[in-house]
């Protein structure tokens, strides 16, 4: 049974919401639901993604977003959401690559200089993660708060350049 496009759009607003309710289940089956997303693929990929990742698996997450970036491949939702996921499935140099792709496009974000130093902190590249998160903190110092529960930081936790960093962005 062909969907119209207004029940197109009911059945991925439901799973939007059920989606925002912990209900992963109930999101699928809207999604899964929609026989031909048609003009609404690229919401459709990324709520299927968005429900992927909230069951903890990342490779079928990282389909569904490598769907939504061949529709919109500048979307930084969905570079984050692809770095995010290469890294769960310890492929560090690929999630350094999108986020380095998504710098080139949104250079002015600066959860995106934060994420480059988390990834490059957890791949051993100590210059590299410094060298992100100072300029990340220049540009948001709010991003002070997120360090001491960031479990991407352990290798450099203990690092006195680490320490004066973190201790010049807070003065």
């Amino acid at each position: 049974m062909a969907l119209s496009l207004k029940q197109r759009i009911r059945r991925l607003d439901a799973a939007e919401g059920y989606l925002l309710l912990n209900m992963t289940d109930h999101a699928l089956a809207e999604l899964w639901s929609i026989p031909d997303p048609a003009e609404a693929q690229f919401e459709y990929h990324q709520l299927l993604g968005e429900c992927f990742r909230a069951r903890q698996d990342w490779a079928a997450a990282l389909s569904e977003f490598e769907r939504c970036y061949a529709l919109q491949p500048q979307d930084l939702d969905v570079l984050m959401a692809l770095a995010w996921c290469y890294k769960r499935l310890e492929r560090l140099p690929h999630a350094i690559a999108v986020m380095q792709e998504a710098y080139e496009l949104h250079r002015d974000v600066p959860v995106v200089l934060y994420n480059l130093s988390c990834y490059y902190s957890l791949s051993g590249n100590k210059s590299q993660a410094l060298s992100w998160l100072g300029r990340a903190l220049r540009m948001e110092r709010k991003l002070l708060q997120l360090i001491p529960g960031e479990t991407d930081f352990a290798p450099l936790r203990n690092d006195p350049e680490f320490c004066r960093l973190l201790q010049l962005a807070g003065e």
